[in-house]
């Protein structure tokens, strides 16, 4: 007879689509050999960031991973107090004082079970101040304490951090392979699959823009902003920069600026469901490095709204370069393709070329934390000059 089929925990689903990485850690949940530390290594796009999530759901929910418990729903919503996700604070990298603070953070008990997960967004800003005070604390951690780390490339991750994690090492998914994820998770089309990948990225983070209402309607606003850009004045672009920020904002369930009362105040909220239910057992100290991982979370999930509707705007004008160019490929927006082909008509190649830069520079300044709306003013109003050029014979 052969060996049993390997079970794989339900949140670990999410890793379908990287089957080896998938079976590797349902294996080493299993037989109980989690190491202390893991690299995830592989190109923007693969789910690494996901499988960093489902593993840290299989380590702190009660029942080993089971997708749908209220552990598994705070990680996967990035609320968990014993999951952190810890983003570089600075344009240049992890600065030291971030360091420290993670590293005073470890020794502290979980707040909520018998376990802690920190995730390094990026490995390769880690430089090396900042990695040498993290190493000890990576090599031996306390018990109940895991460590993930994403990265792109070993050659891109000093030395010493490489040494001291397991590397896991996810490859790039087919676009085919790609969209026939998202379609079989959420029963999307393959249009709006595709659609979708363009815009969000990973399978996951496409099934789950598909379903929610108020990022397809970002993507909406954006594409049709991009459209009538030729008929507005610059009054019209400035207010269609706010529409677009305060749609990111509903999106991520935050209000208006002019909305941004005491009352609502997005940290506090967040903060209070945080903590609920443990008010009595955690200290002001405690509850301060909560509040200062909230604001951090907070300030992620917008910025990664405002990526999300660049994305679209860049995907949309692709589409115009590839009508500029007479490329025999299929449009990836195309429930909008009479929109690519006015705008491709009313334009020039270089002017395809330059607005796409628009875009490129607008994700850097909000990486670099730029204000939202003053980057997206900008990017609008350079796109519509780009634009303007006249267009050649095709």
């Amino acid at each position: 007879m052969g060996q049993p089929a390997q079970q794989v925990p339900a949140a670990l689903s999410v890793l379908d689509d990287q089957p080896s990485v998938r079976d590797f850690l349902a294996r080493a949940l299993a037989e109980d050999r989690l190491s202390h530390a893991y690299l995830f290594l592989g190109a923007p796009g693969s789910g690494k960031t996901e499988a960093a999530l489902a593993l840290a759901q299989c380590i702190v929910c009660p029942n080993g991973g089971d997708a749908s418990c209220d552990e598994c729903i705070r990680v996967r919503h990035r609320t968990h107090p014993d999951v952190r996700i810890v983003d570089p604070e600075s344009a240049t990298g992890y600065l030291v004082e971030q360091v420290r603070a993670l590293i005073d953070d470890v020794p502290l008990a979980p707040v909520r079970g018998q376990a802690k997960v920190y995730i390094l967004t990026n490995a390769g800003l880690l430089r090396p101040e900042a990695a040498n005070a993290l190493l000890k604390t990576i090599e031996e951690p306390p018990p109940g304490v895991t460590f993930i780390l994403l990265g792109r490339t070993v050659d891109a991750i000093l030395p010493t951090i490489v040494s001291r994690c397991q590397r896991v090492v996810f490859k790039i998914v087919s676009p085919g392979v790609a969209i026939h994820s998202v379609e079989r998770a959420c029963g999307a089309s393959p249009v709006e699959a595709q659609i979708a990948l363009a815009v969000a990225g990973t399978p996951e983070r496409a099934s789950e823009f598909l379903r929610s209402s108020s990022r397809r309607q970002v993507r909406r606003l954006m594409v049709r902003t991009i459209t009538e850009l030729a008929r507005d004045d610059e009054w019209d672009v400035l207010c269609s920069a706010r529409a677009l920020v305060e749609a990111v904002w509903e999106a991520q369930g935050r209000s208006s600026q002019k909305g941004r009362g005491k009352a609502e105040d997005p940290v506090k909220k967040a903060l209070e469901e945080r903590i609920a239910g443990q008010e009595d057992y955690l200290s002001r100290g405690a509850i301060a490095q909560i509040e200062k991982t909230v604001k951090r979370e907070l300030t992620a999930r917008e910025r990664s709204g405002m990526m999300e509707a660049l994305a679209a705007a860049e995907s949309l004008l692709r589409d115009v370069l590839m009508r500029c160019e007479d490329v025999p490929a299929p449009l990836v927006n195309q429930d909008v393709a009479d929109a690519v082909e006015r705008i491709a008509n009313g334009t020039c190649t270089a002017g395809a070329v330059r607005s796409l830069e628009a875009v490129t520079q607008a994700a850097d300044n909000i990486a670099h934390n730029v204000n939202p709306q003053l980057a997206f003013e900008v990017m609008l109003l350079r796109v519509k000059e780009a634009l303007a050029c006249q267009p050649s014979y095709r």
